[in-house]
């Protein structure tokens, strides 16, 4: 199945006024998850080509943009210069966040940016020293039974639901790496991490058998 990503040069053509959660699939639009972001800072993690946190600019937020990757915050920033948005781009892994002051974020969004980070935990624990207490971070990743399932046979399995041995694909001439996780492991991790959830969304695009993507939206704990 062809992966969804935020990254350049795919990300280029993802949508910059609305938050895209996966192929084919409802945006924030109808969604409504991330909510009324004027006026608050919000933290975009795995920002690719920046579709994502152009659109929460657009929106009135104060936007600190992250990706490990400089060759992506180099397309975020071009493409925010010409959207005439201002965002603050930080290249740094998502797991080390010590440029943001801890209680000081209303928002945490990742749109696909999980995939390549081999140890979550971390990032989560990041997260939750950023967030304002009960404050929510959203989040999209390949939806589990997506990566088991080979689109070209449907009938056919081709992995074990809970291997969890990475997946490589193709993005243009780049070799990417994807670490899969299934439902049950991402609830321990964020619970681990002093998080709630409240909102889990496996949207099937019409056409499709199995959810590409999950969404999962938790909030901080605490007071």
């Amino acid at each position: 199945m062809p992966r969804f990503s935020p990254a350049h040069p795919s990300g280029a053509h993802l949508s910059t006024e609305v938050i895209e959660y996966g192929p084919g699939i409802p945006t924030e639009a109808e969604l409504r998850l991330v909510g009324d972001v004027a006026g608050k800072r919000v933290l975009n993690l795995g920002c690719g080509a920046g579709s994502a946190a152009i659109a929460l600019a657009r929106q009135g937020a104060k936007v600190i943009a992250v990706d490990a990757s400089a060759s992506q915050l180099a397309a975020a920033r071009t493409a925010a210069e010409a959207a005439e948005v201002k965002l603050e781009l930080h290249h740094a892994p998502l797991a080390e966040l010590a440029f943001v002051r801890a209680d000081t974020i209303d928002v945490a969004l990742s749109v696909y940016g999980f995939a390549g980070i081999d140890d979550v935990d971390r990032v989560f624990r990041q997260v939750d020293r950023c967030l304002k207490p009960e404050h929510p971070m959203v989040f999209s990743v390949s939806h589990p039974v997506a990566d088991i399932v080979d689109l070209d046979d449907r009938a056919r399995v081709h992995r074990a639901y809970d291997a969890a041995d990475p997946i490589g694909w193709m993005q243009g001439e780049d070799t990417m790496i994807e670490y899969p996780r299934t439902i049950s492991s991402l609830f321990t991790s964020l619970g681990r991490a002093n998080f709630r959830v409240d909102t889990i969304l496996e949207p099937v695009p019409r056409g499709q058998l199995v959810p590409p993507t999950l969404i999962i939206r938790a909030r901080k704990q605490g007071t």
